[in-house]
């Protein structure tokens, strides 16, 4: 494990590992240097020197309070600076919104690959509710996790009730609950769930060529955000992975980021 400080002070634990152009891999919700991209970042290696890291909050990040997005764009622009100030950056999911504001807003990220940011960006799944993020700040504040996990998970990312009980029962679930709280962050940084004000701006003051994909068998209102976030950005170009659903295929993935990143 390697370790950056990010401008307000935060230790931003990440792994590095290949050789080449800097890749960094930004992790969606719950995502961490161990649980979510180790196989992509292995895939990627022999082409690429492919930086993990753990969002603040998460694994063995620091967390300095008050939680701002600004605070999660200034570590990413620390892991540029230790790349040598220029590097590819993927994100997925809310990741990929949060690689987007970054991109928008920083010189450093030379190409940039996103994969199914999750705005809502027509009536093909109902909005969220408008007190979402505050029933979320309320229950990790009172400290209950599981409700939390559960109440993003159905409310917010639209699994099935059924699922989200099986869920509870597996592995994963420890883990979930335990960064719990930074589903605030990951909804803080998704803001309306809209492709408008700050992150619309954003979009169209990317320079960098970009690359947004989805998945075959995802949902048509991911779809139709990947075109949208696709048609935002000047010049980017979209591309659905075949078979794919929001849970993609690092085997599947990684030769597409290949193609792209060049």
């Amino acid at each position: 494990m390697n370790t950056v400080t990010s401008k307000d002070g935060t230790r931003i634990a990440y792994d590095q590992a290949g050789q080449g152009q800097p890749v960094i891999l930004v992790d969606g919700a719950f995502g961490n240097r161990g649980f979510g991209p180790s196989e992509l970042a292995a895939l990627l290696a022999p082409k690429f020197s492919v930086i993990s890291y753990d969002r603040r909050g998460r694994n063995e990040s620091g967390d300095t309070p008050p939680y701002a997005v600004e605070r999660e764009i200034e570590d990413i622009a620390a892991l540029v600076g230790q790349a040598g100030g220029s590097a590819y950056v993927y994100g997925i999911s809310s990741g990929a919104v949060l690689a987007l504001i970054a991109a928008g807003n920083l010189p450093g990220i030379s190409r940039l690959a996103l994969y199914e940011p999750p705005l809502i960006v027509d009536d093909s799944r109902p909005p969220v509710p408008a007190d979402y993020l505050d029933r979320l700040k309320a229950m990790v504040a009172a400290d209950k996790r599981g409700d939390a996990v559960r109440y993003f998970m159905s409310t917010g990312v639209g699994v099935p009730p059924i699922f989200v009980f099986i869920m509870q029962f597996t592995p994963a679930w420890p883990k979930l609950k335990s960064v719990a709280h930074t589903v605030v962050y990951d909804t803080t940084i998704m803001g309306d769930f809209a492709l408008s004000g700050g992150l619309g701006k954003a979009a169209m003051a990317i320079k960098a060529p970009t690359l947004v994909m989805g998945g075959g068998k995802s949902p048509a209102w991911l779809h139709h955000a990947a075109e949208a976030v696709a048609g935002a950005i000047p010049g980017a170009q979209i591309r659905m992975l075949d078979g794919q659903t929001h849970q993609v295929d690092a085997k599947v993935l990684a030769p597409a980021l290949i193609e792209f990143f060049g």
